[in-house]
């Protein structure tokens, strides 16, 4: 039985892996690093990296495992978001773009009926669906930056998909929430669950329809997905269920290599993060921008919390001026104006909170809070930070006969009704409108912290959550804490609308609660843990690598053996 089959089983001997790290004084790393949020995707990860792979080889493998091994959060009927870091004196960063498109007969009105939007119609069924963007990442990445051939990185994900892998608590508690629409569609029904009902925790998953496909992608490259047989039996079931795919839609898809937002903290570190069509790094930067003017260290849990939030509500106020960048003029430039971020910063009350009611009315959304994420980096110092998604946990429940194809709702983070209100009452965006070819605003946020002594990697899946999580955990890491507090510290969050501070169990005392409602905050126990964050840190000084992976998932941070 091969190692990443065994680490399907028996997640205990995964923990086998994780190794000491040898300090010594280094230009790289001392060894290569990989945390991703399922055990089996970080073995494949480490065969990749010991096979002569690089980190963007490792990348693939990962991302592609991932795919079979959480199809409640990521998979090859998905995209995501893909940050690189190209090892050099000074390294060069690159993000690649790999989010659904719109079909191109997709218009502003696809979702309404007699004058009304229908929601389920973008969360359920082939009429949901994006055209996927991972299978062309996965193929754009190794050609362009790794060693190895496709085949030989997409070996893990075949075997996991072909042998089974375990079906663990959070697959079962991700099905359950969407237990209805998974049986209404025949396929899904099949393959995810057992007779109509959740399958038993430590049954085997098996997947030899997708193995089939992702050995297609293996073999001729992105025409063995995008044209050719799969494309054909993409479309054709597409169709067959209402949806409006066609095979152009499928040839004519491309991943868009673009900048990274890069924003300078200091004199020493620098944020390299997602651009937009992500939001996520924007209020990021303006977070921290906001924050640096205020004295967040040395305040106590309640006023932290407050500081926070009110950088938070005013970044996520300025969400609703995103959406992709080559259909609509974006004003970064102006976001992110040390000027306007200090008139930010100055508007904020020390001691109370700002009603959102009273700032200038920005449009919002909503958004699936189910995806995935990992960092990897290798010995010479590349790295990747991913975050993937097919949105509401088994996307668009909705899986194409024949492929093995689990397809995403990703439609639904489009503004379905720009004219009104959503239904969660936040107003729709002009600019994040459904459009033919389009690509949807998202929060996924794979964020770098860089200086020249250190580099931290950054992300977590959890929707329109995503920015606040990446910001605390980045907090986390600039006030000198310990790598496992900054995917274990207590989370809270506040978007603007509503005007709310959500936070997780047991996040404030009672007496924090009673000092934010005091200040004017209306708080919200969402009853339980969220996100799944995966970061790295490199000492460059020492050589040392540590990664930790969130306490509230099942993932896994380890080191490959050293040779």
């Amino acid at each position: 039985m091969s190692l990443l089959n065994s680490c399907s089983r028996h997640l205990a001997l995964c923990s086998l892996l994780l190794l000491s790290v040898v300090l010594h004084a280094a230009e790289n790393p001392a060894q290569g690093t990989v945390a991703t949020a399922h055990p089996a995707a970080t073995v494949a990860g480490l065969e990749t990296l010991a096979d002569g792979g690089n980190a963007f080889d490792a990348a693939v493998a990962i991302s592609a495992a991932l795919a079979v091994a959480e199809p409640y959060g990521s998979g090859l009927g998905g995209g995501g978001f893909f940050l690189l870091r190209q090892a050099g004196n000074p390294p060069t960063y690159r993000f690649i773009d790999a989010r659904e498109r719109a079909p191109l007969a997709a218009d502003e009105r696809l979702y309404v009926r007699d004058g009304q939007v229908q929601p389920a119609l973008s969360l359920n069924g082939a009429l949901a669906a994006g055209i996927p963007g991972l299978p062309a990442a996965l193929v754009d990445i190794t050609s362009r930056y790794g060693r190895k051939r496709l085949a030989d990185n997409l070996v893990p994900a075949i075997r996991l998909a072909t042998d089974g892998v375990s079906i663990d608590r959070v697959y079962l508690d991700r099905a359950y929430g969407r237990l209805d629409a998974m049986r209404d569609d025949p396929e899904t029904a099949r393959i995810f669950l057992d007779r109509g009902n959740l399958p038993e925790e430590w049954d085997l998953l098996r997947q030899p329809e997708l193995a089939r496909t992702l050995d297609k992608l293996a073999r001729y490259g992105r025409i063995g997905f995008y044209e050719g047989d799969v494309a054909e039996k993409l479309v054709r079931g597409v169709q067959a269920a209402g949806g409006i795919w066609t095979l152009a839609d499928l040839r004519d898809y491309r991943t868009v290599e673009r900048q990274p937002l890069r924003f300078r903290l200091d004199d020493q570190r620098e944020l390299i993060s997602a651009p937009p069509p992500s939001a996520g790094g924007v209020a990021i930067a303006q977070s921290l921008a906001m924050l640096q003017q205020l004295d967040w260290r040395k305040a106590e849990p309640a006023q932290r919390a407050h500081l926070v939030a009110e950088a938070l509500r005013r970044a996520y106020r300025d969400r609703g001026l995103l959406g992709d960048p080559d259909r609509v003029a974006i004003p970064l430039q102006q976001l992110l104006a040390p000027a306007y971020l200090k008139e930010l910063a100055k508007g904020i009350d020390p001691q109370r909170a700002t009603p959102s009611s009273t700032l200038p009315r920005a449009p919002a959304w909503r958004e699936g809070d189910h995806t995935t994420h990992f960092v990897v980096m290798d010995s010479q110092g590349n790295a990747v930070a991913g975050t993937l998604s097919i949105n509401l946990p088994f996307g668009a429940a909705f899986t194409v006969p024949g492929t093995g194809v689990l397809l995403n709702d990703e439609m639904d983070d489009f503004a379905s009704d720009p004219s009104g209100a959503n239904a969660y009452g936040l107003a729709g965006s002009r600019a994040n409108v459904i459009a033919p070819g389009k690509r949807p605003l998202s929060s996924m946020s794979p964020s770098f912290i860089e200086s020249p002594s250190e580099l931290a990697a950054f992300g977590t899946p959890g929707g329109s959550r995503i920015p606040s999580m990446v910001l605390l955990a980045m907090l986390q890491y600039l006030d000198g804490q310990p790598i496992q507090r900054w995917v274990s510290a207590p989370r809270y969050h506040h978007q603007y609308m509503p005007d709310v501070l959500e936070h997780e169990p047991r996040t404030f005392s009672a007496s924090e609660e009673a000092d934010l409602q005091r200040r004017g905050y209306t708080l919200k126990n969402v009853g339980r843990s969220y996100g799944n964050q995966q970061v790295l840190r490199w000492d460059k000084k020492t050589g040392t690598v540590d990664a930790a992976s969130d306490p509230r998932g099942i993932g896994l941070s380890a080191q490959p053996p050293n040779p």
